[in-house]
């Protein structure tokens, strides 16, 4: 559901081709909703059944014809009634903790191993954050309103934020293991 309102969003800024959007959304909202080529077509086409956007074919003389989607009034005021909404809450679900979970099953190498590479992740997820701003060139050039700009790296805080505190947790597992505090059978 809010990959159509991510879509309605960039749509509400510029219309744009679902390969472009595609483009957008990996040097804009990646660090938090990445969404697949694929994904991006059915929702536009589920959106254009809908009437809340526009599909305008554009001729081209050497490739096919392009397909430049634009958002209806009835799509704004849509994203609008969503965004002013309630905070959309998804039940929290983590793979890497229902590995954590029963990881008792494992000897203390095991675990180190594996709390280390998944530090090593978090690490490298980090500097990938660090590179967003610098991502954001281009889209920032279309979209020049400062107020646009501070939200969207109001996101990137967030996750920035919580990626610092979930590597501060898995370094103090390692650290745990490392002096011998997990509990042995």
């Amino acid at each position: 559901m809010s990959l159509e309102f991510a879509i309605l969003g960039f749509l509400n800024y510029h219309p744009y081709t679902g390969y472009d959007l595609k483009k957008i959304f990996d040097s804009s909202v990646r660090h938090f909703w990445p969404a697949d080529q694929s994904q991006i077509y059915r929702t536009l086409a589920n959106l254009t059944e809908r009437s809340l956007v526009q599909m305008e074919k554009v001729p081209q003389d050497d490739r096919p014809d392009r397909k430049v989607y634009h958002i209806t009034d009835s799509g704004r005021e849509e994203l609008r009634k969503w965004v002013a909404g309630p905070a959309p809450l998804d039940e929290p679900r983590s793979a890497p903790l229902i590995q954590v979970f029963f990881s008792g099953i494992l000897t203390d190498e095991e675990i180190l191993q594996k709390f280390e590479g998944y530090a090593g992740i978090m690490r490298m997820i980090l500097e990938r954050y660090d590179q967003v701003p610098s991502q954001l060139g281009p889209f920032e050039k279309e979209i020049t309103s400062p107020r646009e700009h501070f939200f969207w790296l109001l996101t990137l805080e967030n996750g920035m934020l919580s990626m610092k505190a979930s590597l501060e947790w898995a370094e103090s597992i390692i650290q745990r293991i490392k002096s011998g505090q997990v509990p042995q059978e």
